[in-house]
């Protein structure tokens, strides 16, 4: 079993680009033993964003703290505290924090074979 603060987890800026003003939390993840998923925790800062991607796996966020859009590459969604989205494999997405304060957003994402 796992039970830790999120401050005690190290924040680490992730080396992707199109990352702008981004921390990242490996909450939990395989090293803690976990065998199916990575849970993570996301900050960006106001004007911060993810880079606009895609991948071959799904995502499950909740938003903790803020608000901003998810886009893809055609359109804007707005989101807020407490919001969930579900990002489908191979969609188009970026977060971004338009607010004036940080943002949150706990992410989760399943382990691929490898």
């Amino acid at each position: 079993m796992k039970h830790v603060h999120y401050t005690d987890v190290e924040a680490e800026v992730p080396n992707v680009e199109g990352v702008k003003d981004v921390t990242i939390r490996w909450a939990i993840g395989k090293k803690d033993g976990a065998e199916n998923f990575a849970m993570r925790l996301f900050e960006a800062q106001p004007g911060g964003h993810t880079p606009l991607h895609q991948h071959d796996w799904e995502h499950e966020v909740f938003i903790v703290k803020g608000s901003g859009t998810l886009r893809d590459k055609e359109r804007e969604y707005p989101f807020k505290q407490g919001d969930f989205i579900y990002v489908r494999p191979m969609e188009w997405h970026q977060f971004a924090n338009t607010a004036d304060e940080p943002l949150q957003f706990i992410c989760v994402i399943p382990f691929k074979d490898e």
